[in-house]
């Protein structure tokens, strides 16, 4: 299908390009989906919320002081971890922000200086692609669990400096990644409120043929459902879109 579309639109005077080429691949894949009857978003739906309700975590408000691990230093304020990795909370003073509100002003940050990893993995399965994502759960949400790429991590994550466990699937990323890459772009995260934070969007491609153990809490999505999703309020998570975004 993709090369009748190329050949109608160059029939037509129009010029190709790697945009162009990209635009017609995710369109042969939504087409792809439809005509396999893959497109229904209901069952994910509840799958999602049925992880949702029975996930156990509870969350509580509590001093920075209380904070396990976490020190608040006596002369700055600067609050950090004891290993020094993850993220600091610091101060900045802006002057001279010429066109914003205010010119000048005071405000906390977080500093994490550090090159982040968003990574979907995706692979062609019974010939229809499909993108693995991570029913999530993170502190600050009010949503619940929220559809996250296959992996979000730092630089500290991937170095287990939590002393955990490494995350899931980071071989697919690390070090260009394992497999066909068809994304890696970085991207600043929202400067407002992040100092120096960057992350690599990566969307990297599986062989069709590997084996690949996945866990009850990811899912196997085709484009045509994740878009679909990705119009409903509080399903997909910033990052995910993000990632998408930079296709």
């Amino acid at each position: 299908m993709n090369k009748k579309i190329l050949e109608l639109i160059e029939k037509n005077g129009y010029s190709m390009n790697d945009e162009v080429r990209d635009a017609i691949d995710q369109l042969v894949e939504i087409l792809e989906a439809q005509k396999s009857g893959t497109e229904n978003i209901k069952p994910i739906l509840e799958w999602l919320k049925e992880k949702t309700e029975s996930y156990p975590a509870k969350i509580q408000e509590i001093g920075i002081n209380n904070l396990d691990k976490w020190l608040v230093h006596p002369g700055t304020g600067v609050i950090s971890h004891e290993t020094g990795k993850f993220f600091s909370i610091i101060g900045v003073k802006v002057e001279g922000a010429k066109g914003r509100e205010v010119t000048s002003w005071s405000q906390p940050m977080v500093k994490q200086e550090e090159c982040g990893i968003l990574g979907i993995l995706c692979q062609k399965r019974n010939g229809l692609m499909n993108y693995l994502l991570w029913a999530k759960f993170e502190p600050g949400t009010i949503a619940g669990l929220q559809l996250s790429p296959t992996l979000e991590a730092t630089e500290s994550n991937l170095k287990r400096a939590h002393g955990g466990k490494k995350p899931l699937f980071a071989e697919y990323f690390e070090g260009g990644g394992r497999g066909k890459v068809l994304v890696s772009v970085v991207e600043v995260e929202d400067p407002g409120r992040f100092y120096h934070k960057t992350n690599r969007c990566m969307i990297v491609e599986a062989p069709e043929n590997e084996e690949i153990a996945i866990p009850e809490d990811y899912i196997w999505l085709t484009l045509n459902q994740i878009k679909k999703l990705l119009k409903i309020d509080n399903v997909v998570n910033a990052l995910a879109r993000c990632v998408f975004g930079s296709r």
